[in-house]
């Protein structure tokens, strides 16, 4: 096995066990509900709490440029082992109290040195397969993020285990990043430059990039964080038998089908064009969400399937503006550029996954599945100018 490909494969394993825990307490808030009468404003809480400590951790490091200034594996590394660690905690902390909401932050801000500091070691080892490299991140962070769905399932009303064995996935998986190599790619800054990400608002490629992100992540963490609440609904209007562990299961396939689509669409931009590629899968999730709106309470196997062709599609556009990002960004400070955008792109989603139950209580989850179409919308139009620019270029 190459160098290069022996580092993918780990750092495939070790992002997608890095990022296991975000929807941890999303996956298990009906049994610890049941379990605790927590009011929906601390469910609530539980889950945006990781939004907004992502965020926080992102910009630090975005503004700092920590993920080009030093060993991005030793920030993976620490980062991943943190987010195990106060997952961990959850087990001790009162649910229902202000320190599990803290501890959920914490992972969130954790998990910013997982995810885009995953990217730049990825990015690093090539350039005409980058849509691929960063495809196939994207992937496997998809199916890490759908194990905590899986172990509420298997699991049952049993939270604490799914709780426990999330931490020990997280805590073995990540320690392989530190097996990986840096590619011939990889650039370190030369030291601290806040300025360097101005070129998110200065330059248009990148600025087209961050928009069409944008556009991508008002819809992907609400059907990521509340597809099993969303399906659980559908089947009880249909009068399913034991739709709750049928909302887990389908809140679990629906995010892990997405992974091995980031991987053909990556392959798929890398000749075609990423931009192209990331109009299409937005294109196709808008349309899902419509039909998946319009077809709630039908039948449980339409809703099933429904839900599960939206979760492959959801998803494969978001390693697209990324490896966009890194083509545009110069390499020494693509970490900076690239945690940059998902800081504000999760900064969006601390508003919108906190209302997305809000919204359903007030109008129904027919309205909130059909609402999430507008991000795919607005995010179409921000990539048109980048595919009429690749489409000049290959002339």
């Amino acid at each position: 096995m190459s160098e290069k490909a022996r580092t993918l494969t780990f750092l495939l394993i070790a992002s997608g066990a890095g990022m296991c825990l975000w929807f941890m307490t999303a996956a298990v808030l009906p049994d610890i509900a049941a379990e605790l009468a927590l009011p929906q404003a601390q469910q609530t809480a539980l889950s945006s709490a990781v939004q907004a400590g992502f965020v926080a951790g992102a910009l630090f490091i975005a503004v700092t440029g920590l993920a080009d200034l030093i060993d991005p594996r030793r920030l993976f590394a620490a980062c991943a082992f943190g987010t195990a660690g106060a997952n961990a905690l959850l087990l001790a902390a009162p649910l229902d109290g202000g320190l599990a909401i803290a501890l959920r932050f914490l992972t969130g801000a954790l998990m910013a040195g997982v995810y885009p500091v995953g990217m730049k070691i990825a990015v690093g080892w090539g350039t005409a397969d980058r849509g691929l490299l960063v495809g196939a991140l994207v992937g496997a962070l998809t199916l890490g993020k759908s194990v905590p769905y899986g172990l509420a399932w298997l699991g049952g009303a049993d939270w604490r285990a799914a709780l426990a064995t999330g931490s020990v996935i997280a805590a073995l998986g990540a320690g392989l990043v530190l097996f990986t190599a840096l590619g011939p790619h990889h650039r370190s800054a030369p030291g601290f430059r806040p300025g360097a990400i101005r070129l998110a608002f200065t330059d248009a490629r990148i600025r087209s990039a961050y928009l069409g992100y944008f556009g991508h992540m008002w819809e992907l963490y609400i059907f990521w964080a509340w597809v099993g609440a969303a399906a659980t609904a559908s089947y009880l209007a249909a009068g399913a038998a034991d739709p709750v562990s049928l909302g887990k299961l389908t809140a679990f396939v629906a995010i892990a089908a997405g992974a091995p689509a980031c991987v053909l669409a990556g392959r798929w931009a890398d000749r075609i064009g990423k931009a192209r590629v990331a109009l299409w899968a937005m294109a196709s999730s808008g349309t899902l969400a419509l039909l998946t709106a319009g077809s709630f309470g039908a039948a449980p196997a339409l809703t099933f399937a429904l839900f599960v062709l939206w979760g492959i599609a959801v998803i494969p556009d978001s390693a697209q503006f990324s490896a966009l990002v890194a083509d545009y960004a110069p390499p020494e400070w693509a970490g900076s550029l690239l945690t940059f955008q998902t800081a504000l792109g999760f900064l969006l989603t601390v508003a919108t996954v906190g209302l997305a139950p809000l919204v359903a209580d007030l109008f129904g989850w027919q309205a909130l599945l059909a609402g999430l179409a507008i991000g795919p919308a607005f995010g179409v139009l921000a990539m048109r100018p980048l595919v009429r620019r690749h489409a000049a270029d290959a002339r």
